[in-house]
């Protein structure tokens, strides 16, 4: 598996910090190369091209976001606290490197409809463990049997997301992880169930 080789995770350090630092289009692959400290030959032994580079990356961090979580989570949770667990980690995995942040919020918003859908089908697994929380809360009668499943998700993702927008184009001047608890608040008083 090329995840495995060594160099793997080299490249996509530095394609984060070599995106954020110069956006995507003005990042080309010797940039990358260079910064990595590899060959620009090297890069194509592991990716086809920047677009895979900036997919693959995508999919390496939110496959470290999603496992964060679940090892956060517990069974002994309830589901509002599994889905403050989720806020809080994605703050502050953001929080801990803004390069990431500055792609994940910016760069990945490309309007290539083909890299959309690639980067949609990698979300897919971080907005399934949403609706699994959500379900959850459902099956054990806290939250609301008669609520838009589709819709909650996308309001849960889409709240998240949008305050860590915010933060980026704001340039950190302030600690994103001090709320996660509002909107953890602001999410779940719309699900409780009365």
């Amino acid at each position: 598996m090329k995840h495995d080789k060594p160099k793997y995770k080299q490249i996509i350090d530095a394609a984060v910090e070599v995106i954020a630092e110069n956006g995507y289009h003005s990042s080309q692959v010797s940039k990358i190369a260079k910064r990595a400290g590899v060959a620009d030959g090297t890069i194509y032994l592991y990716f086809k091209n920047k677009e895979d580079i900036l997919v693959s990356l995508f999919q390496e961090k939110m496959g470290q976001f999603i496992e964060r979580i679940q090892n956060a989570t517990t069974s002994r949770q309830t589901p509002s606290e599994k889905l403050f667990t989720l806020i809080e980690k994605h703050f502050e995995q953001l929080s801990e490197d803004y390069h990431l942040a500055v792609v994940t919020q910016l760069e990945l918003r490309q309007s290539n409809k083909e890299l959309r859908l690639k980067i949609n089908s990698v979300l897919k697994k971080y907005l399934d463990v949403i609706d699994e929380i959500v379900e959850e809360g459902i099956r054990e009668e806290v939250f609301r049997e008669n609520i838009n499943r589709k819709l909650v998700r996308q309001m849960i993702f889409g709240t998240i997301d949008e305050v860590v927008t915010n933060w980026v184009m704001k340039e950190q001047h302030y600690d994103i992880n001090n709320q996660a608890k509002e909107v953890h608040a602001l999410v779940v008083e719309g699900l409780l169930k009365r």
